[in-house]
């Protein structure tokens, strides 16, 4: 049955580039005009968030495209206000994309009295009419269970096994993939399996939140090129540090592969002057001057990954069959040459 409402896309400030790309790509696909609905979104002398929808919404597929990255309130606060302008607009139905979802490291209590944030985020999320969230790599997979909605959690593996087998032909029986911590493990095992490369384990151990005491790599990594999987790095602290472990317990080479850079505080100082030969990011979150400048971070685009999700969740098809290669070669082909798959 053909589709009777468009899809059409708002953005807030959170990651306008990342919005007007996969509005180009959206155009592109679709071969008519897919520019982000005009709004304005802007604050109050206090700091209150305001928005104004100047264009018709009624009955439209509104995709809100928005991560909940630093400022992480401003911006979720962006998002709810949004939602809340187009539901009352009368549009047919909200979908919010989520490239970060912030407050996703409070998924659980670890400590008496403390709160379940991304609990808290979700519910409001629901509450302000948002019907799906379409987001990748949460940082725990059981916050889909928080939400009484549909959630689409893309995967940014398929990406990096696709740049990987780019940057690295010639070298892919000297792969080692390594995750971070053991909580990550099922994390770099997707990778490992679509590279088809071993998988070892920094093992650490915190003496308190932020410090950690002592770390042991878990398997050989002996002359073996290694890549740190992870979803996000903030100061990037634990990172270097796994990366320095890594070359001491006999690695060649570290590289490192994170879907959300974050990259708070000293994190592109301590990247830059660590042993590792580079930093892959997604664009999930706006890279800031210093992170395009430093010389051994590269970003790899996420636009025609979501852009692709966000047709077939219009059009009412697959959106995990974007996690094959088959799927997704082609649509990343202009980046990464199908004879590198």
């Amino acid at each position: 049955m053909p589709t009777l409402n468009e899809p059409k896309l708002i953005s807030g400030n959170a990651n306008l580039p990342l919005a007007k790309t996969i509005s180009r790509r959206m155009s592109l696909h679709r071969g008519v005009d897919q520019d982000l609905v005009s709004a304005r979104v802007e604050r109050f002398n206090d700091g209150e968030i305001f928005v104004e929808v100047y264009e018709n919404v009624r009955g439209e597929d509104m995709f809100i495209i928005q991560p909940t990255s630093n400022p992480a309130n401003d911006n979720l606060m962006e998002l709810l206000i949004i939602a809340d302008a187009l539901r009352r607009s009368s549009a047919s139905r909200i979908t919010a994309v989520i490239p970060y979802f912030g407050y996703a490291r409070q998924d659980r209590r670890t400590k008496a009295r403390t709160p379940i944030s991304a609990k808290l985020v979700a519910n409001m999320l629901t509450g302000a009419g948002i019907e799906r969230v379409l987001t990748m790599d949460l940082h725990a997979a059981q916050i889909q269970g928080f939400f009484d909605i549909p959630v689409d959690n893309l995967y940014a593996s398929p990406i990096f096994a696709l740049d990987v087998k780019s940057q690295f032909k010639g070298q892919m029986d000297d792969l080692m993939v390594v995750s971070p911590d053991v909580g990550g493990v099922a994390r770099a095992r997707e990778l490992a399996k679509r590279i088809a490369a071993p998988l070892s384990i920094v093992d650490k151990r915190r003496e308190k939140p932020g410090e950690i005491a002592e770390m042991t790599v878990i398997g050989d990594v002996t002359d073996k090129i290694c890549l740190i999987v992870d979803d996000m790095c903030d100061t990037a602290g634990t990172l270097c540090k796994a990366a320095q472990i890594l070359l001491d317990n006999g690695a060649r080479e570290v590289h490192a592969y994170i879907s959300h850079g974050v990259m708070s505080g000293p994190a592109v100082e301590r990247v830059t002057n660590s042993v590792m030969k580079s930093l892959v990011l997604t664009d999930t979150i706006q890279p800031t001057e210093a992170v395009l400048n430093a010389p051994n971070i590269r970003i790899v685009p996420t636009a025609p990954l979501f852009t692709q999700a966000i047709l077939n969740i219009w059009h009412g098809t697959s959106v995990s069959s974007l996690f094959e290669d088959k799927t997704l070669g082609p649509i990343y082909e202009s980046l990464y040459a199908s004879g590198s798959l």
